[in-house]
C-alpha cells in the first residue's frame, strides 16, 4: 500500500514535471471528451423540451352514425379499464358541431345543414409509449364495437423519434472516434516515457523487477491523466451550460416559458470520470504491452583473461 502511494505521488510529479505539456495534454483530453458528452447532455435536454412542446399523443375514436347513448357508455367503460390508457374524453356530436362553427367561422353554412354530419367521438390519451406501441393500440381500439375509425396523430412522434435516433447515432460515432483518439494520445505519451526511462527499466530488470512492477507506474499515469481529462471535460460542459442558460433566460421571457438546460446528473458525471480514466488506463496498458517486451537488459561484457 505504501509503495503504491509512493508510485502515485511519483506519477503526479512526472506528469507535471513539464507543467505546460502536462496541462495541454489534460486540456486536449478534456476538449475531446466534452464534445460527445456535451452533445449527449444537449440531446437529453432536447428530448425533454420537445416532449413538452409536442404534448401527449392522442387517439381519436369516431363512432358509427347509428351508435346511441348506451353504445357510447359501454365503449367508455371499456376504454377506462384498458391498462394502456391514462384517460378518456367524450365529445358529443352536438358539441363537436359547435366547436366546428366557432373554429371555422362558417356558422351560417353549417347552420343550413339538414342534419349533423359529425359522429360522437372519444379522445383517448394513451400512457407514454413508443410509436409502434401506439400504432398497435390504435389498431386494437379500431376493432371495438361501434367504432368506425381510429386516428392516431403520430406524425410528430415519428419525426421526433427519427431525429432523436439520428442524434444518438451521431453521439455514438463521435464518442467512439474520439475515444480511439484519446487512447492514441495516451499510447504515444507512455511510449515517449518508456523510451526516456529505457535505461532505468533495464537496470530494474537486471535487479529482478517483474514486468508487472515496471508496468504499474505507467498504468497509474495513464489512468490519472484520463481522470484529470474527464474532470476537465466536466468543467467545460458545466461552464458551457451555465453560459447557455444565461442566454436562454432572455429567450424564455420572450416566449413566456421556462427553457432551462439541465446539468450532468451525478450518475452521468461519475460515468464520464470513470470512462475517461478507463480510456487512459487502456492506452497506457496497450503502450506498455507493446514496448516493454522490446526492452531487454543489456549485460556488461566480461573482461577477457590474459
Amino acid at each position: 500500500m505504501r509503495h503504491s502511494l509512493a508510485q502515485s505521488i511519483g506519477v503526479l510529479r512526472r506528469m507535471f514535471a513539464s507543467p505546460l505539456a502536462g496541462s495541454l495534454n489534460i486540456l486536449v483530453i478534456g476538449i475531446a471528451l466534452s464534445l460527445p458528452a456535451g452533445m449527449y447532455v444537449l440531446l437529453q435536454n432536447a428530448e425533454g423540451m420537445v416532449a413538452q412542446l409536442s404534448g401527449t399523443a392522442q387517439i381519436s375514436l369516431f363512432m358509427a352514425m347509428d351508435a346511441n347513448a348506451d353504445d357510447a357508455d359501454k365503449l367508455r367503460k371499456q376504454l377506462e379499464k384498458h391498462p394502456a390508457i391514462s384517460r378518456v374524453e367524450f365529445v358529443a356530436r352536438a358539441q363537436a358541431l359547435e366547436q366546428l362553427k366557432r373554429s371555422t367561422g362558417l356558422a351560417d353554412v353549417i347552420g343550413g345543414l339538414n342534419q349533423n354530419p359529425l359522429p360522437d367521438a372519444f379522445i383517448v390519451y394513451p400512457k407514454p409509449s413508443a410509436v409502434p406501441t401506439l400504432e398497435a393500440l390504435r389498431n386494437e381500439l379500431e376493432k371495438l364495437p361501434k367504432v368506425e375509425q381510429a386516428q392516431l396523430d403520430s406524425a410528430w412522434a415519428y419525426k421526433l423519434e427519427a431525429l432523436l435516433k439520428f442524434g444518438r447515432m451521431v453521439v455514438l460515432i463521435l464518442a467512439s472516434l474520439l475515444s480511439l483518439a484519446l487512447i492514441a494520445i495516451t499510447f504515444n505519451t507512455i511510449r515517449l516515457q518508456i523510451l526516456t526511462q529505457r535505461d532505468e527499466i533495464e537496470v530494474a530488470k537486471l535487479i529482478g523487477a517483474t514486468n508487472g512492477f515496471i508496468r504499474r507506474p505507467f498504468l497509474y499515469f495513464g489512468a490519472t491523466q484520463g481522470l484529470l481529462g474527464g474532470a476537465m471535460a466536466w468543467l467545460i460542459i458545466t461552464i458551457s451550460l451555465l453560459l447557455l442558460n444565461y442566454q436562454l433566460s432572455g429567450l424564455s421571457q420572450l416566449y413566456a416559458s421556462q427553457f432551462v438546460l439541465h446539468m450532468l446528473s451525478p450518475g452521468d458525471s461519475l460515468t464520464l470520470l470513470l470512462f475517461s480514466m478507463y480510456l487512459g488506463w487502456l492506452g497506457a496498458w496497450l503502450s506498455v504491452a507493446r514496448h516493454l517486451s522490446e526492452i531487454e537488459p543489456r549485460m556488461f561484457p566480461s573482461r577477457s583473461r590474459s
